[in-house]
């Protein structure tokens, strides 16, 4: 079940070097007396100090108790919390060895559950699971608050595997040897500190590492900058070096590839985001796999070589578009060949949006008109031809693989819509498909209506979003509406199922809108690029554009009209409140990006310079127009915005939040600030804080925007 209108996520990583070292900006903060004198604020980006953190709660405290003593917080909280604890939900699983696994929260398990059963007792509906990590027991017994990062495993057997912990839901992970047999932690097994780190099998003696070696082994950006092969037995210092990047470049990364008779191992070196050398490793020899920096999803398949590409590509005598993927014979490529193929192609309507495998197939989920589709294609002997057979899923909606294997010719995947629930699939190896699990309704979507509009932004560009609200709604711009968008990093917003916006918005009369902005992946490369760098502000004008098409179409009034986003959606509804306050009534920023002078001086923020640009050069010419935090100004007739951030968040800096909020509050706007302790780059850790989390959200628009009760 999807919690959020946005399933994808950006996988920034920031390495933090030990739990004892609070998060603080990257800039020493006693080095920046210039800086101090132009940004008086500065003291916030201090995460843990002392006179931050008494600001933070002063104005948490003050928050909750308003909005808490609404009538409308506490029933949206329990029916927030009901839905995050129920057992209704789909356990997603995931296909590992003979077993399949789930990690699993709810009201007795809040930090969550690791744990398996049978595919034969999964498939009958009433599977028994087998607790494997109790991640409550171990946060009680370490009195760390502990949050299930994932795990890595070595092939074929996948017993032996590394398990990634965060400490309060931040990207840092320490890094442990399990034993997924015995479900056991391996004693003076292979330990890696906290840090925000990787490590993959290398065999049962040896890994890749990426991590925080010491002084000098991390990037400007925060990453590691060195992979090392670590031996069993020898001290991590001894680890031998691999590959070291430059300290200016992103990141380095040790993964490892798969398909179903070889595995392989790849050092990732990223100087830039969107930049990427990848490199064979292979009897402590690296050979660089030279495809595209830019492309996307590179991989083995079979005997063949997969790439997804962002840019044209001219090889082997042809050129390929943007936005394809195309293959050709792996060991002819090692050997220099260039003979690639298409395997899927997109069309001005229809783009490629992710690649799985399976033993014998890849899995390409496609977006036509931002609406799912999903293609099995098989190749024929030679890599020339591929047979394409589409699989049914219904209209307008959204479609993803939820579970495949390398090793395995099924395959699961899910369905859902903004107003039907997930239904959870299983293709056959002949290719039949059977339902397998189906959500049941977490909130009454009867009567409600799902449309596709498009509004004209102000280059003439048609920007489509999706409008829900009930049949029977009056365009008569009182309806109380929120609208949704994020905008950046080719990361597409689908039409899924939101448990939480049904129960405590629509349900309440409340109309909600998703926009598809030029920033975001729904038409492929081109439309994401199209609001890069300098041309950023063209996001903005297609938000403000779909928010004027609102009101009007009637929908809405920027009375009723509020607007929300996280992250870069943060930075995105911050620009618009400061550009076009007179649109709204209500502003929710989330974990948001808002100091795009020293966005690239806090944790992760200079690996993001590729979507933005460089503010210590020119560009800063170009961002200073839309920077929020330096746009907004004393005695302007702001909405009365809530700013929302974790303590824990290692990605975006709480900073930016911070900052803004206190500026605002400085000037004489009225604001609402909301600081949660874990959460990482998200809502939380567990059920009850991410409930209430929602509860803050919700009941604040229901009281900004003039909700009602539920309608049902």
């Amino acid at each position: 079940m999807r919690l959020q209108p946005i399933r994808a996520v950006l996988s920034t990583l920031l390495a933090v070097t030990s739990a004892s070292v609070p998060l603080i900006a990257q800039e020493d903060m006693g080095s920046a007396p210039e800086q101090a004198a132009d940004d008086p604020y500065l003291w916030l980006e201090e995460v843990e100090g002392e006179e931050a953190l008494a600001w933070v709660t002063a104005q948490s405290d003050e928050t909750l108790a308003e909005l808490s003593a609404r009538p409308e917080y506490q029933p949206i909280y329990d029916e927030i919390l009901a839905i995050l604890n129920s057992d209704d939900r789909i356990a997603y699983p995931t296909m590992r060895g003979e077993m399949l696994y789930n990690f699993w929260q709810d009201e007795v398990n809040p930090r969550g559950i690791y744990r398996r059963t049978t595919w034969e007792g999964y498939l009958s509906g009433d599977p028994a699971w087998e607790t494997v990590i109790d991640i409550d027991v171990l946060a009680a017994a370490e009195e760390v608050p502990w949050s299930y990062g994932g795990m890595t495993c070595l092939p074929p057997a996948e017993t032996m595997c590394m398990v990634r912990l965060s400490r309060g839901g931040s990207d840092a992970v320490e890094i442990r040897e399990f034993n997924l047999g015995s479900a056991t932690f391996v004693e003076d097994g292979f330990f890696l500190p906290e840090a925000k780190g990787a490590a993959t099998w290398i065999d049962e003696n040896a890994l890749l590492v990426a991590t925080d070696f010491g002084a000098g082994s991390l990037t400007t950006s925060g990453y590691a900058r060195q992979v090392k092969r670590w031996e069993r037995g020898t001290r991590l210092a001894e680890a031998e070096l691999v590959f070291e990047a430059e300290t200016t470049d992103v990141s380095v990364d040790a993964g490892s590839a798969e398909t179903a008779d070889r595995r392989y191992l790849i050092v990732t070196h990223r100087p830039e985001f969107f930049d990427a050398h990848r490199f064979l490793y292979d009897d402590g020899e690296l050979r660089e796999i030279d495809v595209p920096t830019d492309a996307g999803q590179v991989f083995p398949f079979r005997d063949l070589l997969v790439v997804q590409l962002r840019s044209d590509w001219e090889v082997g005598g042809g050129t390929f578009r943007a936005g394809s993927v195309v293959a050709t014979s792996l060991d002819d490529f090692l050997a220099g060949g260039r003979d690639f193929h298409v395997v899927a192609e997109p069309t001005d309507r229809m783009t490629v949006r992710g690649v799985w495998t399976t033993r014998g197939a890849l899995i390409v989920s496609m977006l036509e008109d931002v609406k799912g589709r999903l293609w099995s294609y098989t190749p024929s002997a030679d890599a020339d031809g591929w047979t394409r057979e589409q699989i049914d899923v219904p209209d307008f909606g959204d479609t993803w693989v939820a579970a495949s294997d390398v090793h395995d010719d099924r395959f699961f995947f899910s369905y859902d819509s903004y107003t039907q629930p997930p239904t959870l699939y299983l293709s056959e190896a002949d290719g039949t498909v059977r339902e397998v699990r189906q959500m049941p309704e977490m909130f009454d979507a009867e009567g409600l209506v799902v449309e596709q509009h498009h509004a004209t932004s102000n280059d003439g560009t048609e920007v489509p979003y999706f409008l829900i609200h009930a049949a029977d709604v009056e365009l008569d711009g009182t309806n109380p509406t929120v609208l949704y968008a994020y905008g950046g990093f080719q990361i597409s917003l689908t039409p899924g199922y939101s448990a939480t916006v049904g129960k405590a918005w629509l349900e309440r009369g409340g109309v909600y809108a998703v926009a598809n902005l030029r920033g975001g992946g729904e038409y492929g490369p081109d439309w994401w690029k199209a609001a890069q760098l300098e041309n950023r502000q063209r996001a903005y004008d297609d938000f403000l554009a779909v928010a004027e098409d609102l009101i009007a179409r009637g929908i809405t009034s920027p009375d009723h009209l509020g607007i929300n986003g996280g992250s870069n959606g943060g930075l995105l509804v911050g620009v618009a409140m400061t550009q076009r306050p007179d649109l709204f009534d209500a502003v929710v920023v989330d974990v948001p990006l808002l100091d795009m002078k020293r966005y690239n001086k806090l944790l992760a923020g200079a690996s993001w310079m590729a979507e933005y640009g460089n503010p210590d050069t020119d560009d800063w010419e170009f961002m200073r127009e839309y920077s929020p935090y330096h746009n907004v100004e004393e005695g302007e007739n702001y909405p009365r915005a809530l700013f929302y951030t974790t303590t824990r968040d290692d990605r975006v800096h709480p900073g930016h939040a911070r900052k803004m909020a206190k500026k605002m509050l400085d000037q004489g706007h009225d604001i609402l600030y909301y600081e949660n302790t874990e959460g990482g780059h998200g809502a939380g850790v567990t059920p009850e804080q991410r409930a209430r989390m929602y509860a803050i959200r919700y009941t604040y628009l229901n009281m900004m925007l003039g909700a009602g009760p539920p309608t049902s």
